[in-house]
C-alpha cells in the first residue's frame, strides 16, 4: 500500500473533526433563526428559516474542510522534529528520486509508521464554541421573552344581525372580515364590513368579532356541519380559514339556550376559470398549401381571468400515407407569447421543410396554454388546424381492394373541354351558317349530357340508356349526319367518346362479365358501391355540379352557348371541389349474421330457448323527498293548518344531491329559515318555489279534447252520418 493511500484515512478524520466543529458552532444560530420564523409566521416560516440556516452552515463547513488537504498535512508533519522537513518526499514516486532522496524517504516513512497519525487532528475551537453558544442562547432568550407584536388596528363595523338585547346573553355587536386572495391572482387584500362576501377560490379569510357581554366561547358553524372555534385576544375574537368552496355559516357565541339562532351569512367562492384560446390565423380549420408556400403562419390569442403563462406548447402532428397505411408523427414545440398578463398573443411561423411536409401529407397543429394558478395550473387546447398538401387524384393508387377508391375517374376531366368547345364555337358564330351553328352547339350539348349521366352514376341516378343525341324532326339532317355531313359528330371534336367494341371480341362485347350484364339489364343506383362511394358533403357538391350541367345542356341544345358558359364554369368549379376530396373509404365487408338452423324449423322443440323479456326493476324516484316537501308546503285555502315538513330528510337529500341543484346555498338558507320559524308564510313560499326548480319536469301528455255545444252537435252529426 502506498503512502498516499495510508494517509487518506488521516485526512478524512481531520476533515470530519473540522465539519463537526463548524456544525456545533452554528447549531445555536439555526435554533435562533427557527424560533424567529415561528414567532413571525408560524411553523412554515420556522421550517424555511431552519433549512436555510442549515444549508449555510453546511456550505461553510464544506468550504472549511476543503482547506485541509495535502499541503496542510505536509506542513503539519514537518512540524515534527523527527521528520527533518522531508515529509514532501512521501508523496513523490521513488523512481523519480535520486539514491540519497530515496534513502531519506525510507527513513521518514519508518518514523511516520512508528509514531502514526497521533496529534495530527486539530483541536476543538473552545473559545469559538463558547462564544457562539453564549450569544445564541442570549438571542433565543430575547426572542422568547419579548412580548408578541400587537395585532394591526382593525376598524370594526356594527353588527347587522339585529338580534334583540337580552340581559346576560352574549350577542355580536361588531364585526370585520379580511379577505386575502391567493398571490397568483395579483389582487390586493381587502376589508369587508359585512360578514357576507365574494372572494376568489383559495382566499384566506380572517374574522375579527366583538361580543357583548363576553361569552365563555364562540365558534363559526358552517352548513356542512363543520365548526371553527374563535380565539380571544383582549376584547375581540378571531378565526381564520381558507375558502375552498361557497359556504353558509353563522356566528354562535355560547349563551342561554333560549337565545334565537343568528342569521346565516354567505361567502361565494369565485372559481378560477381555465384559459380561453382564440384562433386568429388562419381563418379556417382546413387550409390547402399554396404554390411556393414554405412557412405556415399561425396566430393564437389566450385570455385568462388571473393570468396566462408566458410559455405555451404547440403540438404538431404529421399524417403521412393514405388508406390504412397512415403514419403519425407528433412533436411538441415551445412557443413564447407576448402581451399582458391576462391576454397573450402567440405568433408562429411553422417551417414546413423542417417538419418533413411532403405531397399528400396533412399537418395538424394544436396550441396548449396553461394559466398561473397555484399549485395546480389549468390548461386548455385550441381547435385543431390542418394544412393539407393535396395530391393529384388521378395518380393515387387504389391501395387495398374494396377499401380505398379514386374519387374521380379520368373521364371526369372533360368538363373543361366542353367549355373550350363552347368558347371556340361562340367566336366562330359570325362565320357559320345558322343551321350549322345550331348543329355544333347541339353536339356539344350532347357531350354535356353524356358527362352529366356519368356523374349521375355516383349519386345513384338511373342511366338513360346509351348516351346519344336525341332524334330530330329533320330527317335530311339526320341522314346527313349518318352520311358524314358537316354536322356529324366525330372523334376529333375534342371531347370524350366511348371506345367501339371490336367485332369478334367476346370480352369487348361483355359476354359473361358481371358489370356488363348489370349495365345492360340493371340500374346504376341499384349498385351498392355507386350509392356509398362519396361522403355526404361531396355528394352535395356533386349534386350542385349536376344542376349546373342541366342548365348548360339546356342552352347548348337550344343553340345558345354564350348563355351556357356561366353554368359550365360553375359546374367546373364544383368538380374541382369534388376532386380535392382525395380520401374516401368504403366498408370492406357487410355484417356477418349467424346462420339459421334449418333442422329445428317447424319441429316445435323449445329446448335451449330463453325468454327475452327483461325483468322490470322498481323505479326509485330521486325527487321523492323534495316532491313530498313541496306538497307539504302547499298553501291551504282558507288559512287551514299547514302540513309538517320533514326538514331533516330534505336537508339530508340536499347534502347527497348538492351537485344536481343549481343554487344549493339558497336552498340550504331557505330550509334553515323554515326551521327557525315554521309559521313564517313568506319563508315557506320561498322554500316551495326553490323546490319547484329541483323537481323533474313531468312528461308531456295529450290533453283530452273538450268541445262546446256547437262542437257536440258537429260530432253527433258525424256519428249519424257514419251510422248504417
Amino acid at each position: 500500500m502506498s503512502v498516499t493511500h495510508a494517509l487518506s484515512p488521516w485526512l478524512a478524520a481531520i476533515r470530519r473533526r473540522v465539519i463537526a466543529d463548524i456544525a456545533l458552532m452554528g447549531l445555536p444560530w439555526v435554533a435562533a433563526i427557527a424560533i424567529a420564523g415561528w414567532l413571525g409566521g408560524g411553523w412554515p416560516a420556522a421550517a424555511v428559516g431552519a433549512l436555510s440556516a442549515i444549508l449555510i452552515v453546511a456550505l461553510l463547513a464544506g468550504w472549511r474542510a476543503r482547506s485541509f488537504g495535502r499541503t496542510w498535512l505536509v506542513a503539519r508533519l514537518d512540524a515534527r522534529h523527527e521528520m527533518e522537513d522531508s515529509s514532501d518526499l512521501l508523496f513523490v514516486e521513488p523512481a523519480r528520486l535520486n539514491p540519497l532522496q530515496r534513502l531519506q524517504r525510507a527513513r521518514t516513512q519508518q518514523r511516520l509508521d512508528a509514531r502514526g497519525g497521533s496529534g495530527l487532528r486539530p483541536g476543538w475551537s473552545r473559545r469559538g464554541l463558547a462564544a457562539s453558544w453564549a450569544v445564541g442562547a442570549l438571542v433565543v432568550a430575547v426572542l422568547l421573552v419579548r412580548p408578541p407584536d400587537p395585532p394591526a388596528a382593525v376598524t370594526l363595523a356594527p353588527s347587522d344581525e339585529q338580534l334583540p338585547a337580552v340581559a346576560g346573553v352574549p350577542r355580536l355587536v361588531a364585526q370585520h372580515l379580511r379577505v386575502v386572495p391567493p398571490a397568483y391572482t395579483r389582487q390586493p387584500a381587502r376589508d369587508e364590513a359585512s360578514l357576507d362576501a365574494r372572494a376568489p377560490q383559495g382566499s384566506r379569510l380572517r374574522w375579527t368579532l366583538r361580543f357583548a357581554p363576553q361569552p365563555e366561547a364562540a365558534e363559526l358553524v358552517f352548513h356542512q356541519g363543520q365548526r371553527l372555534a374563535l380565539a380571544r385576544t383582549g376584547d375581540t375574537w378571531t378565526a381564520s380559514t381558507t375558502l375552498d368552496q361557497s359556504v353558509l355559516y353563522r356566528v354562535l357565541p355560547r349563551g342561554a339556550p333560549t337565545q334565537p339562532a343568528p342569521r346565516l351569512h354567505r361567502i361565494d367562492a369565485i372559481p378560477d376559470r381555465p384559459p380561453q384560446i382564440t384562433v386568429l390565423a388562419p381563418d379556417r380549420g382546413l387550409s390547402l398549401l399554396a404554390p411556393g408556400q414554405r412557412r405556415w403562419p399561425l396566430s393564437f390569442e389566450a385570455r385568462d381571468d388571473h393570468g396566462v403563462a408566458s410559455q405555451a406548447r404547440l403540438r404538431v402532428t404529421l399524417a403521412q400515407g393514405s388508406g390504412e397505411n397512415i403514419q403519425f408523427r407528433e412533436q411538441i414545440l415551445p412557443v413564447a407569447g407576448k402581451g399582458g398578463a391576462t391576454a397573450r398573443r402567440f405568433d408562429i411561423a411553422l417551417d414546413l421543410a423542417a417538419q418533413g411536409f411532403a405531397v399528400g401529407d396533412d399537418l395538424i397543429v394544436q396550441l396548449e396554454v396553461a394559466d398561473n394558478r397555484d399549485p395546480r395550473p389549468q390548461s386548455a387546447r385550441s381547435p385543431s388546424l390542418i394544412l393539407r398538401w393535396s395530391s393529384d387524384p388521378g395518380s393515387e393508387a387504389s391501395g387495398l381492394e374494396g377499401m380505398v377508391k379514386k374519387v374521380l375517374p379520368a373521364y371526369f376531366r372533360s368538363q373543361r373541354q366542353i367549355i373550350l368547345d363552347a368558347e371556340a364555337l361562340q367566336k366562330e358564330k359570325r362565320r357559320l351558317a345558322a343551321d350549322r351553328f345550331l348543329a355544333r352547339s347541339d353536339a356539344i350539348g350532347v357531350d354535356q349530357r353524356i358527362l352529366r349521366l356519368r356523374y349521375g352514376q355516383f349519386l345513384g341516378e338511373e342511366a338513360e340508356g346509351e348516351p346519344k343525341p336525341p332524334p330530330t324532326n329533320d330527317a335530311e339532317d339526320a341522314q346527313g349526319k349518318e352520311a358524314g355531313g358537316e354536322a356529324a359528330h366525330h372523334d376529333g371534336d375534342g371531347h370524350d367518346h366511348a371506345e367501339a367494341p371490336v367485332a369478334g371480341d367476346t370480352a369487348a362485347q361483355g359476354v359473361g362479365r358481371e358489370q356488363d350484364v348489370l349495365a345492360e339489364y340493371g340500374h346504376t343506383h341499384d349498385h351498392a358501391e355507386a350509392a356509398t362511394l362519396l361522403d355526404p358533403d361531396t355528394r352535395a357538391t356533386l349534386k350542385q355540379a349536376l344542376d349546373q350541367m342541366w342548365q348548360s345542356e339546356l342552352h347548348l341544345r337550344q343553340g345558345r352557348p354564350d348563355q351556357a358558359l356561366p353554368f359550365a364554369y360553375k359546374a367546373l368549379g364544383f368538380i374541382k371541389q369534388v376532386q380535392q376530396a382525395t380520401r374516401i373509404y368504403l366498408a370492406r365487408v357487410g355484417p356477418e349474421l349467424p346462420g339459421i338452423d334449418e333442422t329445428r324449423r317447424l319441429s316445435g322443440k323449445r329446448e335451449g330457448l330463453a325468454r327475452r323479456e327483461l325483468a322490470l326493476a322498481p323505479a326509485t324516484p330521486t325527487e321523492a323527498v323534495p316532491a313530498a316537501a313541496w306538497k307539504a308546503l302547499e298553501e291551504i285555502p282558507g288559512g287551514g293548518e299547514a302540513d309538517a315538513v320533514d326538514l331533516d330528510a330534505l336537508q339530508r337529500w340536499l347534502h347527497d344531491n348538492e351537485a344536481r341543484v343549481v343554487d344549493p346555498l339558497s336552498l340550504f338558507a331557505a330550509i334553515d329559515a323554515v326551521r327557525g320559524d315554521p309559521d313564517c308564510h313568506d319563508c315557506r313560499l320561498r322554500l316551495r318555489g326553490l323546490l319547484w326548480t329541483v323537481l323533474a319536469r313531468p312528461p308531456a301528455q295529450v290533453r283530452r279534447r273538450t268541445t262546446d255545444a256547437a262542437g257536440e252537435r258537429y260530432l253527433d252529426a258525424l256519428r249519424r252520418e257514419g251510422a248504417p
